[in-house]
């Protein structure tokens, strides 16, 4: 299909990284997480539980930025509610990251020496209770050595390396699973959870990759390049959004 963007190749990755969660809380931030949370519903993954970002719960999969009489309301879920699902494991959070390093620490608090830090960003928000509590992913709109170094200056989100520093009850259901760039996608399957190169997509490079990150990938024997969405998906795409906003979010 000619008509395919690279952001729409991360959309589908991003629904990829549902694909077995099965009835839990999906929480996607962004646009293209969004999109992806939304395609997997709507194919493989129809019993996924998706809000509105703010306190509703909705059964349809709305395209972004559709009016509120669109939207079908199935639940109440004010912001106390998501602990509920957060504290044992029955949610899915994909976030971003301004700084992820090799064994997927993420930050998103601060760049620079935290007593007198360069940039001030958000705070860690909920990331430590996130990526302790249950599955997280990452998606990264524009893969560089800025943001895949090799120590992240501040800890926000817990990496594997991190966790066994843990007593052992904090670690029942951590799992980042996933990060989705717009270059490939990336698993923890290297050495002692260390971030694995899974696939590269169409028109990326291995070597590109490479090239743009600030440490040792690890490395299958073969990597496979990122699936491009069926016809199908594609119309559900494009469905879901019409104004192809997800294209402003993917470095190209």
């Amino acid at each position: 299909m000619t008509d395919v963007t690279r952001a729409d190749i991360c959309i589908v990755a991003c629904a990829e990284a549902f694909r077995g969660d099965g009835e839990i809380f999906a929480s996607p931030m962004g646009t293209v997480p969004t999109l992806g949370a939304r395609l997997a519903r709507a194919t493989f993954e129809p019993d996924l539980f998706l809000t509105d970002g703010i306190a509703s719960g909705i059964a349809n999969n709305v395209p972004l930025g559709a009016p509120e009489s669109e939207r079908i309301v199935e639940a109440w879920m004010p912001f106390r509610s998501v602990f509920d699902a957060l504290w044992w494991g029955k949610r899915h959070v994909m976030m971003g990251a301004s700084q992820i390093d090799q064994y997927g620490n993420q930050n998103i608090s601060c760049v620079g020496d935290w007593g007198q830090p360069k940039v001030q960003l958000l705070g860690v928000r909920g990331a430590p209770g996130n990526t302790i509590n249950h599955t997280t992913s990452y998606f990264v709109g524009g893969h560089g050595k800025n943001v895949f170094v090799p120590k992240v200056d501040m800890i926000s989100g817990v990496g594997y390396d991190s966790i066994r520093t843990l007593k052992k009850p904090s670690r029942k259901f951590h799992e980042p699973r996933r990060v989705i760039t717009n270059l490939g996608v990336f698993d923890f399957g290297g050495k002692g959870g260390a971030i694995r190169l899974k696939t590269v997509h169409p028109d990326v490079s291995v070597e590109q990759v490479i090239d743009n990150t600030g440490f040792d990938l690890a490395m299958p024997k073969v990597v496979k390049e990122t699936r491009q969405p069926t016809a199908k998906e594609l119309a559900i795409i494009r469905q879901l959004d019409p104004q192809r906003l997800a294209e402003k979010e993917v470095a190209v």
